[in-house]
């Protein structure tokens, strides 16, 4: 298997990754993979989240996100497999990352139905 490379995540600058985040796809993408927690792929991860967008427009989006430093690719035959650099980017950025785990939590908690008594 073979790994896209990433920036080193000392280059990495605040600009950067919220500009890649400001798109709407791109930052559902990262709260899913954030939700994922491993490798997987970028479309399919999105397809559970809603979001159906072209083959070119998912490689786009990825490449935004790689050479923002939030994500990492890994090659695996034809599929591209898409993992976050949760701990780099935490270190990099305290609590970014962290914010977004909770806030797509806290979605998830209140999306789920409710049982009455």
């Amino acid at each position: 298997m073979t790994e896209v490379i990433e920036p080193a995540i000392e280059t990495v600058t605040i600009d950067v990754v919220l500009s890649a985040l400001a798109d709407p796809v791109r930052l559902t993408l990262v709260r899913a993979l954030v939700a994922a927690g491993d490798w997987t792929c970028g479309s399919d991860v999105l397809k559970e989240a809603g979001v159906t967008i072209g083959k070119s427009t998912v490689s786009h989006h990825i490449k935004v996100l790689r050479d923002a430093g939030l994500i990492r690719t890994r090659v695996d035959g034809i599929r591209r497999l898409v993992t976050l650099r949760y701990d780099d980017v935490e270190q990099r950025f305290p609590g970014l990352l962290s914010m977004l785990r909770e806030h797509t939590s806290a979605r998830t908690a209140a999306a789920a139905p409710t049982s009455s008594a």
